[in-house]
């Protein structure tokens, strides 16, 4: 167990008014800080009145994670409050180790919590400074705001009580309650980029400047007033140029725009798809290779799992998908779901049974249908275009085949007059279900 550092003498503050009017939920790891925060909301009768829990959530990655949850365990029984425990699995997808914890833990939080209830977290003033150095260094814009103290988060609110407080007041408060934690070894450790921060260039600023915690922190207070005050202007203008599917933007109308706009637009549009923030610079490569390419040209800008393409004069932003490979295929009988490799299904509505099994594939070039109410061919590709489906979903479209090579159906998409018989007299429904 750690123990506190000097004692500032600082006096104890109140308990923050909490948002809403629901249940606390606090998010401890059995670490300093949010021992510290798990203690001094617990002090407070109206928080308990309102319903107060703990969340602890272990992510595995170290083999005192048990010895973690035992202390905060310990902690909560000590203090009559109910703990509930989440184990976690962090799945490296490239943006970090660290980033994947906090995805994971986050997640792990939007599930566990009750419609209303309030997430208290431990952030305080120190770690908003790190938090400004960081976004600093890495080119952000409106990140520079930081962290909020309160901001929507799942079903209810995200808390922020301690933000405040610089990390010499929780150690003096950790010390007056005689208060027992557990060190997290990697807080020593310099690889992380926050903990170089914490530990070689904030206490350097603040030999030569005592107060540049605090004005890091203002400066991102003051910041995110701006930020708001600019966001309804940028859902006006978004207004104007998103189309008719929320995932798509209007290529002409972007560049109506000036280029500064542009780049705002850009990245508020894809916060409201719920998409990961876009590098620092790849605003500039969006306008410079998708914006001017050619409408048929399939231009594409990927990072960190998403995607946007350029599509005749639409931009597409969406998860990035795979294409459903080129060689394989299924025999399906159509009673039951049909998982395709891409993670889509194909099911019938309600379920039935085909005469004979048909035959599940990807594209290979050339395909052709009768379609209802036409006696001739019709090429598949033409169909597509004429529906307006992009080249990337059509990469993923599972076609139905009979045993004789006769194309049947594209998806949910395109069905051909013989199979759309068969469903119609059957009262059943072929869907395409993009996972």
């Amino acid at each position: 167990m750690a123990t506190p550092g000097r004692d500032t003498g600082a006096g104890e503050p109140g308990v923050p008014a909490a948002p809403g009017t629901g249940p606390v939920a606090i998010a401890c790891s059995g670490g300093l800080d949010s021992t510290v925060l798990l203690h001094w909301l617990a002090a407070g009768p109206a928080l308990r009145t309102r319903g107060l829990r703990v969340i602890h959530v272990d992510h595995g990655l170290h083999p005192q994670s048990a010895e973690w949850a035992e202390a905060c365990r310990s902690n909560c029984e000590a203090l009559g409050l109910e703990m509930m425990l989440r184990r976690v699995v962090v799945r490296d997808a490239g943006e970090g180790l660290e980033a994947a914890a906090r995805d994971a833990r986050y997640a792990a939080f939007a599930e566990l919590q009750r419609p209303g209830e309030v997430l208290a977290l431990a952030h305080h003033r120190d770690d908003q400074a790190e938090t400004v150095l960081l976004r600093l260094l890495r080119g952000a814009g409106d990140g520079l705001a930081a962290m909020r103290p309160i901001r929507p988060f799942g079903s209810g609110w995200l808390w922020r009580p301690l933000l405040e407080r610089p990390r010499a007041w929780i150690e003096s408060y950790a010390r007056r309650h005689a208060l027992h934690w557990v060190e997290d070894p990697s807080n020593a450790s310099d690889r992380h980029d926050r903990n170089f921060l914490r530990h070689h260039v904030l206490p350097r600023l603040q030999e030569r400047w005592p107060q540049a915690g605090a004005a890091l922190a203002r400066s991102a207070a003051l910041l995110a007033t701006q930020a708001d005050l600019l966001a309804g202007e940028d859902a006006r203008r978004l207004a104007q140029v998103q189309g008719l599917d929320p995932a798509t933007l209007s290529v002409p109308a972007l560049l109506a725009e000036p280029p500064a706009w542009r780049a705002r637009l850009l990245r508020a549009w894809l916060a409201g798809l719920g998409l990961p923030p876009l590098p620092a610079d790849a605003t500039a490569t969006i306008g410079a290779e998708l914006l001017p390419a050619r409408p048929d040209a399939s231009a594409r800008f990927a990072w960190s799992g998403a995607v946007i393409h350029r599509w005749r004069d639409l931009l597409h932003a969406g998860p990035e998908r795979p294409a459903l490979p080129a060689d394989w295929s299924a025999q399906w009988s159509g009673e039951s779901p049909l998982a395709l490799p891409t993670g889509d299904t194909l099911s019938l509505e309600p379920p039935a049974r085909f005469d004979r099994p048909l035959r599940v594939h990807a594209r290979q070039g050339g395909e052709r249908l009768v379609l209802p109410g036409r006696q001739h061919h019709s090429e598949l590709k033409h169909a597509l275009q004429d529906l307006g489906v992009p080249p990337w979903e059509r990469a993923r479209l599972p076609l139905l085949s009979a045993d004789d090579g006769t194309l049947l159906a594209a998806g949910d998409l395109i069905i051909s007059a013989l199979l759309a018989d068969w469903l119609a007299t059957r009262a059943v429904r072929l869907r395409w279900i993009v996972g």
